[in-house]
C-alpha cells in the first residue's frame, strides 16, 4: 500500500461527490465539455458485449489485478467525473481526495495483426448492426477477444500517467477511468476502434440490411439489448399517414369563375416577380467554415449518426470523430472542404436522399 494511501485523510463519498460537481460546472462555464461515467444500477460496470470483453481483458493481467477492485469502487461510486476517447488517447478527471487529471496514451492497433484480423473475419460479420452489438458467432468472438491478436491493447501498448501522489503505476485513479472505458464501450462501441487507429467498417463484407437484421433470421450469437434506434441514432417507426378519401368539389359559377380569372390576371406578375427573387436569395449562400462546431452542428441538422455523416461527405468514421473531438478552425484538404461545402448547402430531406443513394450504389458493388 502507498504511503499517500496510508495517511490521506478519508474523505467521504458525498463530499467528494459535491466538491466534483462544483468544479465540473466551473469547468462546464469555460467551455469544456464534460462527460462523465454512469454505471447505472446493480453490480455490474459494463452490461454488452464490447464493454463486457473490454473489462474482462484488463483482469486477465496480473500486473493489474491488485489495483482493479479500488478502480470499480470509485467507477460505481461516480468518481469518474469526465472521460473522453479520441485516438490513441484516453483523457479523464476523478474525484479522490481532490481532483487528479489523467491521461492514457493507447498505442495503434500493428498493422499486421489488423490485417490478420480482417482476413479471419472475413465473411463472418454481416452488417454494421451485428458488429456494434456484438452479435456474431462464437468464432468471431474469439477473434476479435483474443488476449494476445485481438483487438484489445495489450500492457506494454498502454502508457499510464496520473497526477496524483501514489507512486504506483497505476492507482486507483487510473483502474476506474479504465473500467470508465467499458463503459463507454457499451454506449458507443465504435470507439474502441477510434482507439486503437483502424476503421471498423473494414471488418464488414456487406453494407447495413436493416429487413434481414430485425427480421430475426441471423444465426450469430445476440448479446447486446440496445435497438436500432440507439445504435444509429435514427427513428425506425415512421408514422403513417392516413390516406383521405377524396371528396366532390362543387363547381363554381360561372361569375365566381371570370372574378377568379382577373384576380389571377392582376397578380400574376408580382407572384412572379417575389418567385424570382425568392429563388435568387436561395442561390446566394455563405461559404462553409470548416470549424468543430460546425461540422457538429451540421450533422445534428441532418439527424444522422458519425457513419451516416462519413459516407454521406465519402470519408472514414475516424476522420468524422476526429473533426468532432478537435476544437478550433480545421484544417482540410480541398475535396474534403468541397464535400463539406456541398453538404452544407442541402436540407436534411436532400442529405437523406442522397445518403440513401450512396448506400444503394455500394450494395450494387
Amino acid at each position: 500500500m502507498a504511503y499517500y494511501d496510508r495517511w490521506a485523510p478519508y474523505v467521504p463519498v458525498a463530499q467528494r461527490q459535491t466538491k466534483a460537481a462544483k468544479a465540473m460546472q466551473r469547468l462546464e462555464k469555460m467551455g469544456v465539455k464534460i462527460e462523465p461515467v454512469k454505471t447505472g444500477k446493480g453490480r455490474k460496470i459494463a452490461h454488452t458485449f464490447w464493454g463486457e470483453a473490454w473489462c474482462s481483458h484488463l483482469e486477465k493481467f496480473s500486473d493489474y489485478e491488485n489495483r482493479l477492485p479500488r478502480g470499480r469502487t470509485y467507477v460505481r461510486n461516480g468518481s469518474v467525473c469526465h472521460l473522453t476517447l479520441s485516438k490513441g488517447k484516453i483523457e479523464a478527471i476523478v474525484s479522490g481526495s481532490a481532483l487528479y487529471e489523467i491521461e492514457i496514451d493507447i498505442n495503434p492497433l500493428p498493422a499486421k495483426k489488423w490485417k490478420k484480423l480482417r482476413e479471419l473475419c472475413a465473411g463472418k460479420i454481416g452488417s454494421m448492426l451485428e458488429l456494434l452489438q456484438g452479435r456474431f458467432s462464437d468464432n468471431v468472438m474469439s477473434i476479435v477477444t483474443d488476449q494476445e491478436n485481438g483487438l484489445f491493447p495489450q500492457p506494454n501498448e498502454i502508457k499510464l500517467d496520473c497526477d496524483c501522489p501514489d507512486w504506483a503505476d497505476m492507482c486507483k485513479h487510473i483502474a476506474a477511468v479504465l473500467y470508465g472505458v467499458g463503459v463507454r464501450l457499451d454506449q458507443q462501441p465504435e470507439l474502441l476502434f477510434l482507439l486503437r487507429n483502424v476503421d471498423h467498417e473494414a471488418l464488414i463484407t456487406a453494407e447495413l440490411d436493416v429487413t434481414s437484421a430485425t427480421s430475426g433470421k441471423s444465426k450469430g450469437r445476440r448479446l447486446a439489448t440496445a435497438d436500432l434506434s440507439d445504435v444509429f441514432d435514427i427513428d425506425m417507426d415512421e408514422p403513417v399517414t392516413p390516406v383521405r378519401k377524396k371528396t366532390a368539389r362543387k363547381k363554381p359559377s360561372a361569375r365566381k369563375a371570370i372574378t377568379r380569372k382577373k384576380s389571377v390576371k392582376k397578380t400574376s406578375k408580382k407572384t412572379v416577380k417575389k418567385k424570382v427573387v425568392a429563388a435568387a436569395k436561395k442561390t446566394v449562400t455563405k461559404p462553409f467554415t470548416p470549424t468543430t462546431a460546425a461540422v457538429r452542428r451540421l450533422r445534428k441538422q441532418f439527424k444522422i449518426s458519425s457513419t451516416q455523416f462519413a459516407q454521406l461527405l465519402g470519408v472514414s468514421l475516424p476522420t468524422v470523430n476526429n473533426w468532432e473531438n478537435g476544437s478550433g478552425k480545421l484544417n482540410l484538404r480541398q475535396h474534403t472542404l468541397t464535400a463539406l461545402s456541398k453538404a452544407s448547402q442541402l436540407t436534411p430531406e436532400q442529405a437523406a436522399r442522397k445518403l440513401k443513394k450512396i448506400q444503394r450504389q455500394t450494395t450494387a458493388r
